[in-house]
């Protein structure tokens, strides 16, 4: 089967461009309500704290010398790279994808020029590395980390030190350990590191049997708008080693669900968010070949072992959730009000996965519906439900939707999710499978204009 028919034989079914058409109304026209309530919010003096409401950042056009190289990139991928991802050898396609992920990334970062984007990005009083200098015996600054979360006493961590697990500290500690101090080392690692989606999820995809649709979603990862933030924030280094982890769960070496159960692991260490990113271990492991109760056992056993080192060194990760709780409402989310940013957030977030979201998940739910009815659309539910449960095209992409609603509707993601749910948005995009192949270089001029878009007219923050 080629990568056209990938993205839309599954269902059997065409369907007219035309909804597509109108869903993409529908993303326009929140984004656009999201942008004109936030003016009148900001205007009013609600406690937005988001001048560019809904995406955190300063209105600020601009361009930099990374501007013709972005614009370059993408127009290889959209002209040249679409074809030649069908067709390619497994080994240099992934190779290439990821040294053009890093281009584009780095591109975008540098529109901002090398200072302002890449080596201060990581530099200011609420990053982590306000602290790294300060860490000088790492059991002792485990076994405290959770006295210092609550603000307004002495030696409080700053902002986003205190908003996560230790983890996210230690990974700048430790590149500063071997040698890799700094802002440019650390702007530079997550921008390198975050880049790895674009091999880990093809990757899973292809070990889940679902190497067409693999090479049909390289691209829009790609061209991902998100690369804005992964370019260079913390959460460049969540993307990477979430989708590394997922991806492990899904190959088929017996020891492979180990060395993910250990990834996710750390990774709960490094957001606790990342609690929902248990949704789609669980959905990986569900369509994997072979026996799902002893890779579940294994991953787990990789999970607990992380979380048993941790708890060792001194820091109990639910003792750190409760605390974090009260040091988010010491701060502004106490004054962002919930009632815009429960559905804000959403365009938001599609700033950040691209507005080819909407159309490819449409699709996918199509893919769903006829899937349920079994393969032969004969209603037998039976053989139905199984089927779609085993199709990483539909299942994937919508535990991440689920994943992405439950943080919304928590509460504890009010603002900035275009950066914070970046480890999830990337699983997302796996649903632009189910678009017709004929129509992706269109999608991906999109997705390149919607980054070009925000990168040159707000000044972001990581």
């Amino acid at each position: 089967m080629s990568s056209s028919s990938s993205s839309s034989s599954p269902t059997k079914v065409r369907r007219p461009a035309r909804a597509d058409w109108v869903v993409l109304g529908v993303e326009l026209a929140l984004i656009a309500t999201a942008v004109v309530v936030g003016v009148v919010l900001n205007r009013r003096g609600v406690g937005l704290y988001a001048e560019t409401a809904p995406i955190y950042a300063f209105w600020r056009p601009h361009v930099g010398w990374g501007t013709p190289v972005a614009v370059a990139v993408a127009a290889v991928v959209i002209i040249w790279g679409v074809r030649w991802a069908r067709t390619a050898r497994w080994g240099p396609l992934l190779g290439a994808g990821y040294l053009a992920a890093v281009a584009w990334t780095l591109a975008l970062a540098l529109v901002d020029g090398w200072s302002a984007g890449v080596a201060r990005r990581l530099t200011n009083q609420a990053e982590y590395l306000h602290e790294v200098h300060r860490i000088t015996d790492i059991p002792a600054m485990l076994a405290g980390f959770s006295g210092r979360i609550v603000d307004f006493q002495p030696e409080s961590w700053s902002t986003h030190t205190a908003g996560h697990p230790p983890g996210a500290l230690l990974v700048f500690v430790w590149l500063d350990r071997i040698g890799l101090g700094g802002g440019a080392a650390a702007g530079m690692a997550c921008i390198l590191i975050g880049a790895t989606m674009v091999v880990s999820i093809p990757a899973a995809l292809r070990w889940l049997g679902a190497a067409d649709a693999a090479r049909a979603v390289l691209p829009f990862l790609v061209l991902l708008p998100g690369a804005v933030w992964i370019g260079a924030s913390g959460d460049g280094v969540f993307t990477g080693v979430v989708a590394a982890g997922l991806a492990l769960l899904a190959a088929r070496h017996p020891v492979a669900p180990l060395a993910g159960g250990i990834l996710l692991g750390f990774a709960l260490y490094l957001s606790y968010g990342f609690v929902l990113i248990g949704l789609l271990a669980v959905a990986v492991l569900v369509l994997r070949p072979g026996r799902f109760l002893p890779a579940l056992l294994t991953a787990a056993a990789g999970v607990a072992a992380v979380v048993a080192a941790f708890t060792a060194a001194g820091f109990w990760w639910w003792d750190g959730y409760q605390l974090v709780v009260v040091r988010y409402y010491q701060g502004w989310a106490a004054e962002r009000p919930y009632a815009y940013w429960v559905w804000a957030n959403l365009a938001a977030m599609l700033l950040s996965a691209g507005l080819v979201t909407g159309p490819a998940l449409r699709r996918t739910i199509v893919a769903a519906r006829h899937a349920w009815r079994g393969p032969a659309g004969d209603g037998t539910v039976a053989r139905g439900w199984r089927y779609a449960a085993t199709r990483p095209t539909i299942l994937l992409p919508l535990t991440a939707a689920l994943a992405i609603v439950a943080a919304d509707l928590s509460g504890l993601s009010k603002a900035e999710v275009e950066r914070i749910w970046l480890p999830f948005v990337v699983w997302l995009l796996i649903a632009t499978a189910h678009l017709p192949a004929r129509t992706h270089r269109w999608w991906l001029a999109g997705q390149a204009a919607t980054a070009l878009a925000v990168n040159h007219l707000l000044l972001t923050f990581s």
